[in-house]
């Protein structure tokens, strides 16, 4: 990695004074655990002429339950944190899942909210410091014709990466909302809007934020009562190791039959892939094996797997039928 000057503001408003407002300005970089952006550090994939942590900002840990059930989580508070979080496990299981889903402990530890959320993508040929991929300013997704076992087979084109937070299908299954400071000031958004496919934003971002822009913070709304959650993730490894496919999934039931669900894939898209149509389609239905065979095949269609990731299709249908049995 090449030098760097290393700048540790004390409030929030002089870390975005320190950021770069266009997005494609490379020449500052924004640190939380710093797990990703170390990586990146070492394999050239940025050279900043400055980086600027967050860990001086007093405020950004907070973790709390307010008045009316919502809960704010601050973009600091470590995955270790929440998923530990006794009222985070017994209100909202999705997200603690997700939280206890990530890396190994050690990488809990350090990892951040903030820090999963804005994580860039794990495709080999991005993190390969000697390929020029699209993602980087190339003229192809490498991916798209080359090795793409891992990639996207849904909302793909004309890049193929997924989405690697875990954090991000629970956090849009319960329609939570982030918090964005710049200097210009702040505005607050559905973390669904948050992220966006290639297609949409170029294939070098994977989100709206602005370089100068510094997530402070993710608040979730309070659930209609009754709601029981899950995350269900499959890895090739059985401890550190990012998604091949996930299920985020609320469900609310009664007298027997489901009242009302949210369903975000994670893994195999470049965004969180909600599915309304899916949800849709469950309410009503009592969970059974046409309701779950019903429930994968809406779910995934659309899907257009590339020459090595067809097996996500019955992975994420599996993992949907285990979600959606446990919630019975």
């Amino acid at each position: 990695m090449n030098a760097f000057a290393w700048q540790r503001p004390g409030t929030v408003a002089q870390a975005a004074a320190l950021l770069p407002s266009d997005v494609d300005d490379r020449s500052a970089a924004l640190m939380a655990g710093g797990q990703d952006l170390l990586t990146e550090l070492r394999n050239h994939l940025v050279e900043p002429e400055r980086v600027v942590s967050l860990k001086g900002v007093a405020g950004l840990d907070a973790l709390r339950f307010e008045s009316d059930g919502s809960l704010v989580i601050g973009a600091l508070v470590t995955l270790e944190r929440l998923a530990a979080d006794a009222q985070v496990r017994a209100r909202l299981a999705v997200l603690a899942e997700a939280a206890l889903s990530v890396g190994s402990p050690q990488i809990r530890a350090a990892g951040t909210v903030g820090g999963n959320l804005n994580q860039r993508p794990r495709c080999w040929y991005y993190r390969n410091e000697a390929m020029v991929c699209l993602k980087k300013g190339g003229d192809e997704c490498f991916a798209q014709s080359g090795m793409n076992k891992y990639n996207a087979i849904l909302g793909g084109g004309p890049s193929y990466i997924v989405h690697p937070s875990d954090l991000a299908p629970a956090l849009v299954a319960l329609s939570a909302e982030a918090t964005l400071v710049s200097p210009r000031g702040a505005r607050t958004l559905k973390l669904e809007d948050f992220y966006k496919l290639p297609s949409e934003v170029g294939p070098q971002r994977e989100t709206v934020r602005a370089g100068d822009e510094v997530m402070t913070e993710v608040r979730v709304p309070a659930p209609a009562p009754g709601m029981r959650s899950t995350y269900a993730k499959f890895k090739e490894r059985g401890s550190y190791d990012w998604a091949l496919s996930a299920v985020a999934l609320c469900l609310w039931t009664s007298g027997g039959a489901i009242a009302d669900a949210r369903l975000v894939l994670g893994g195999v898209a470049p965004k969180p892939w909600r599915t309304p149509s899916t949800e849709a389609l469950l309410k009503g239905r009592v969970v059974d094996d046409e309701t779950c065979r019903l429930a994968g095949v809406e779910a995934l269609r659309g899907a257009a797997p590339l020459a090595d990731n067809g097996y996500k299709i019955p992975l994420t249908q599996g993992l949907l039928t285990r979600a959606l049995r446990s919630l019975s």
